[in-house]
């Protein structure tokens, strides 16, 4: 970025001209190595990600674990390349502090430098992964130094029985310093080879935090904390009305008391083991997070393993930033922008609205990697106005040209300035079906969109074989003039008055594609076979693609 000001000047010395001109190059030079910085700001009606200060919608995938360790493991595979021909605008990988710090205090940087080479060269944004402390609740990503300092140095935590898993616990000071270190240390080794450039959009704070074998962790540093009066802070977030339903009517179950210990305050039993938790599990991360923003203040976010399958905390990994502890991660990790859920279990729809919250933008930073992820990012863009969507093991996607998450990269790629703008006005809607639940009727502008599974019309052969009633999805964005585009797959409309008086009728309708400026170009007008002689709108089964619908009243 670069600018130009002229500006006239009388009587000014010649020492004062010199010392303007520095002011106004440095001023210069401070604005354009800002120029690409992130930031989640507030845009009308829902929080986006803008960098450069535009809208920026993370169509993303997430490597293997342990894929960005090696670039010569990568380079071997072609990774790059083949992340840029599947239509990816960002990659998710981790960075591992026990590469970058092999021996304490001494740092390596070279995994970070390939993963910014090769994203510039491929035209491709980064978020990195903060691998620390917690990988999966265990810490087996930290450098053996710390490791070997198990027990005397770095402390475990430890289960009910006795037993200390390979769980750093997150009440010792000293291992709290030494991740707070590392990763200020990556940060500022960010700011410094990034921060002209702004790959690196965004940072994950560790990896699926929460204690496994118990809902808390038992080992004498906890038990201190767990026997110490509960912070005035979180007894105001329940007076105040700020925890939610669930951690309020556990509180008041146990008396409601000002203070106390947090046996005293919450009582005794797993959901108050899992909020003692919570909060000190969150106040380490804040710890290493803020000492990270304090280094390169770009956005951060935490990730979580689901309280899923009827699981019991401890089975799960208790006391993660999970939905029904939403309000103590919020309160005790403010430097965390976001809370965001990793889905590998079904109940997608109701899963990710449970992270779509007021005060918290959807942001799907893992999802398991199989075909419905190409109805599913849609659904998330349109219905929650998500900022962004990544499947988990991107470099090990199937290569077929016509995988479902490639073809539907492929149509919303050239349109997210377009959706960004619509998401911000609250324009854009969606839904999603499947054999269990095949209809959702969206109320826009007074008329209501009846969106079914496509295989419901009964003319696919594969409707009537249940095990190919695969998630499809449609995103509806209102244009004005009673005009929507539709995106998506395998969804079929109808359209009626929402107060049933007089009728609803397509006036045309439009296939579309966008150029590469993003503005809307017509294919082909679809009339006949194709809306049924006017009956509905249709993007077919196994098919993807965009329609621009035009109706009239009467």
């Amino acid at each position: 970025m670069s600018f130009f000001v002229f500006l006239h000047f009388e009587n000014v010395t010649t020492g004062t001209m010199k010392r303007i001109t520095l002011i106004f190059l440095l001023a210069a030079a401070s604005v354009a190595a800002n120029a690409q910085i992130s930031e989640l700001v507030r845009q009308g009606q829902n929080t986006q990600l803008l960098i450069g200060g535009k809208p920026y919608i993370i169509l993303g995938g997430e490597l293997a674990n342990s894929s960005a360790s090696s670039g010569r493991y990568m380079d071997s595979r072609n990774t790059w390349e083949y992340l840029k021909e599947s239509g990816l605008n960002t990659v998710l990988a981790p960075v591992y502090w026990e590469l970058i710090e092999p021996q304490q205090g001494r740092y390596d940087f070279s995994t970070v430098d390939y993963l910014l080479k090769s994203a510039r060269a491929n035209d491709l944004k980064l978020i990195l992964l903060w691998f620390g402390t917690w990988k999966n609740s265990m810490s087996c990503y930290v450098p053996s130094w710390v490791k070997r300092g198990f027990g005397e140095e770095f402390d475990l935590a430890r289960n009910s029985d006795g037993n200390t898993p390979e769980i750093m616990t997150a009440f010792s000071e000293s291992n709290v310093r030494a991740d707070s270190k590392a990763f200020a240390t990556l940060m500022r080794y960010l700011k410094k080879a990034d921060g002209a450039e702004g790959t690196v959009i965004m940072v994950q704070v560790e990896n699926e935090i929460g204690m496994l074998g118990d809902a808390r962790d038992h080992s004498r540093l906890a038990q201190n904390a767990y026997e110490s009066p509960v912070p005035y802070e979180v007894i105001y977030m329940l007076e105040s009305g700020k925890a939610n339903d669930y951690i309020y009517n556990i509180w008041k179950s146990a008396g409601g008391k000002k203070d106390g210990s947090w046996k005293e305050v919450f009582g005794e039993g797993l959901e108050a083991d899992e909020i003692f938790m919570a909060y000190w599990y969150a106040r380490y991360t804040e710890r290493v997070a803020f000492a990270g923003k304090e280094e390169y203040d770009i956005p951060m976010f935490v990730n979580t393993a689901l309280n899923s399958r009827g699981r019991k905390a401890g089975d799960y990994p208790s006391a993660g930033p999970l939905a029904h502890l939403m309000p103590i991660w919020k309160l005790a990790a403010p430097s965390i922008d976001l809370i965001c859920p990793d889905i590998y279990d079904k109940g997608y729809p109701s899963w990710i609205g449970q992270y779509a919250t007021p005060d918290n933008q959807l942001f799907i930073p893992e999802i398991r990697q199989e075909p419905e992820n190409g109805a599913r990012v849609f659904y998330a863009l349109g219905h929650h106005a998500a900022i962004g969507f990544s499947p988990f093991s991107i470099d090990n996607m199937p290569e077929e040209e016509d995988y479902p998450l490639k073809r539907a990269y492929e149509v919303l790629s050239p349109a997210l300035e377009l959706i960004a703008e619509k998401q911000a006005a609250g324009k854009t809607y969606g839904m999603i079906a499947d054999i269990g639940n095949k209809e959702t009727v969206l109320r826009i502008n007074g008329i209501d969109f009846k969106c079914r599974h496509d295989l419901t019309l009964g003319w696919n052969p594969e409707a009537s074989d249940p095990d190919k009633w695969g998630e499809t999805s449609v995103m509806i964005i209102d244009m004005g003039g009673d005009t929507y585009l539709f995106m998506g797959t395998g969804v079929v409309t109808t359209m009626s008055p929402a107060d049933g008086n007089g009728r609803v009728g397509i006036e045309r309708i439009d296939e579309i594609v966008f150029d590469e400026y993003g503005k809307m170009q017509k294919m082909r007008r679809l009339n006949g076979d194709e809306d049924h002689q006017g009956r509905h709108i249709r993007i077919p089964f196994n098919e993807y693609g965009a329609q621009l619908l035009k109706v009239y009243r009467y």
